[in-house]
């Protein structure tokens, strides 16, 4: 059912925030390097097939990385995957390093970045030990937070850095939200001397979440993090929202943290699909 804001919104609004634009060029690319293999292709039945995989949420397996990071709609549907695919790792009790999460995501997407992964260990070990051992739960709930969120947290580390910087400068400096994302590696923020005032982070956090384009999470729930203790480092911030069980609702894909490993479902087999479409008319995973 739609919702009354919809009617309010002009058509180019619709198809920005609903990403109209982004599955019609991929379905189109799709179709186009499809007919190459094969001319016979009927294009009314391929564009069917594509758009109910994007519906059912498997249009994700086997493709680029720029193409699953593409849409709030993409992330989630590579959580899930992920999930499903290798929940018998939780299930088995196994612990796994950064480096074999790697791995496994890369079984899903080949140019998955190491760089995010690594991201998603430090919110889990808050070190950048590669060889430190995590459960899969662990790894998944900051997993889901890290990809689904990594523009805002690239941001927010960005204003958090800044804070430090002018609190070890001048006290009167004004800190203003960084929306770029520029190149270089942030410098490290961890527990210790490296904390700030947690009020102070938050009018900054808040300031961005206005007016950023990428998903961000709920304010109620920042604010809620960030006024329960007077200080915070970053990564203490990062840990809180992973564990955050209204983070998991906010994302939407994901059971309670206590069901993660039920059989409600059934696991998926990437066997199973690795042509999640029908061969005959379904756009080929990028290789």
């Amino acid at each position: 059912m739609m919702s009354g804001d919809q009617f309010s919104m002009s058509g180019e609004e619709y198809l920005a925030r609903h990403h109209v634009i982004t599955y019609l060029e991929d379905a189109v690319s799709q179709l186009l390097e499809h007919k190459e293999e094969n001319p016979r292709v009927n294009p009314a039945k391929f564009l069917s097939d594509y758009f109910t995989s994007v519906h059912r949420g498997n249009h994700t397996l086997f493709r680029e990385y720029e193409y699953i990071k593409a849409t709030p709609h993409n992330r989630t549907a590579f959580i899930r995957i992920f999930w499903k695919c290798f929940r018998q790792i939780g299930k088995s009790g196994d612990l796994l390093n950064a480096k074999e999460y790697h791995s496994l995501l890369c079984l899903l997407c080949p140019d998955f970045p190491l760089e995010l992964v690594q991201k998603t260990a430090r919110i889990v070990l808050m070190d950048d030990a590669m060889d430190c051992l995590m459960s899969f739960t662990d790894f998944l709930f900051a997993f889901q937070l890290q990809f689904y969120y990594d523009e805002f947290l690239y941001t927010s580390s960005e204003i958090y850095a800044n804070i430090i910087s002018a609190t070890r400068g001048s006290r009167d400096t004004v800190v203003v939200p960084v929306m770029s994302r520029s190149k270089g590696k942030l410098a490290q923020l961890a527990d210790g001397p490296d904390s700030v005032e947690s009020a102070q982070f938050f009018e900054a956090v808040k300031m961005l979440c206005e007016t950023f384009q990428f998903s961000h999470p709920p304010v109620d729930i920042l604010r809620g993090i960030l006024t329960s203790a007077p200080r915070v480092s970053f990564y203490g911030f990062l840990m809180a929202l992973a564990k955050h069980e209204g983070i998991n609702s906010a994302v939407g894909i994901l059971p309670a943290k206590a069901q993660v490993l039920d059989d409600n479902d059934p696991d998926i087999q990437i066997s199973s699909v690795r042509t999640p479409r029908p061969a005959s008319a379904a756009p080929k995973p990028a290789s």
